[in-house]
């Protein structure tokens, strides 16, 4: 069987190396903490210490959320990877916002506890997801293709979950809760659009290339191992923490 870039469709070998990792994550259970959405030492102290409205540095950490977040930003470099007018971007980066924007949200005002470890394997998942439906996976295996747009926003709603579990680690103050939340959505939709021009620059000088169709499913299998690795490490961190 093979997929529309005329390869064969994700040989057995490729199924069990990725299984093998996924394995040894859990074997090993070593989970660094910058895989469970860790809060750093500094930023979590600093936020503890202060109590009111601090508009710029939730925007800050919002921001740097964003920038640093590799999860987030695999989901979406999986969501542009075949799109090339900046509508349909604008588009689905819309979707995705909405998603996590009413989530983060209501997670923190609500005070919704969900497990850090899960709601990043689920995230994890997304970046699979993505990878499989950018493969063609969904045709072959179903013979209909999901709403990609649906898709989108639902994952961004997880997304929007992992953001509000971030959010809580830090015990913010109620005092000025609403606005140093509101900050931090925006520093998220700002690093956003910082990281998606750097990829997009990127991607707009590959696609011009004739070698990008080529390398579009090396790509998009990579991207589908890192999202199985994100699994095993946030499930490892799950079952052994």
């Amino acid at each position: 069987m093979t997929d529309y870039f005329g390869r064969p469709f994700i040989s057995n070998a490729l199924i069990l190396l990725i299984g093998l990792l996924v394995c040894l994550t859990f074997i090993f259970g070593v989970v660094p903490d910058a895989f469970a959405h860790g809060v750093t030492e500094g930023d979590k102290g600093y936020i503890q210490e202060t109590t009111g409205t601090l508009i710029v540095p939730f925007v800050y950490l919002g921001a740097k959320h964003m920038m640093t977040g590799y999860d987030h930003l695999l989901f979406l470099f999986g969501v542009i990877f075949f799109l090339y007018r900046l509508k349909d971007v604008g588009i689905y980066v819309t979707l995705f916002a909405i998603g996590h924007v009413i989530t983060l949200l209501s997670g923190v005002l609500m005070e919704i506890s969900v497990n850090p470890y899960l709601i990043d394997a689920i995230i994890g998942f997304s970046v699979v997801y993505k990878a499989l439906d950018n493969m063609g996976a969904y045709q072959r295996w179903f013979g209909f293709q999901p709403s990609t747009k649906i898709a989108t926003l639902v994952f961004g709603l997880f997304h929007g979950f992992g953001l509000a579990t971030k959010v809580l680690d830090y015990e913010i103050s109620p005092d000025g809760l609403v606005a140093n939340l509101l900050a931090f959505n925006v520093g998220v939709e700002i690093g956003q659009i910082l990281a998606l021009a750097a990829i997009l620059i990127v991607m707009g000088y590959w696609r011009r290339t004739e070698g990008f169709l080529h390398h579009a499913y090396a790509t998009n299998t990579v991207l589908m191992a890192a999202g199985f690795l994100l699994v095993g490490y946030q499930l490892t961190g799950f079952f052994f923490s």
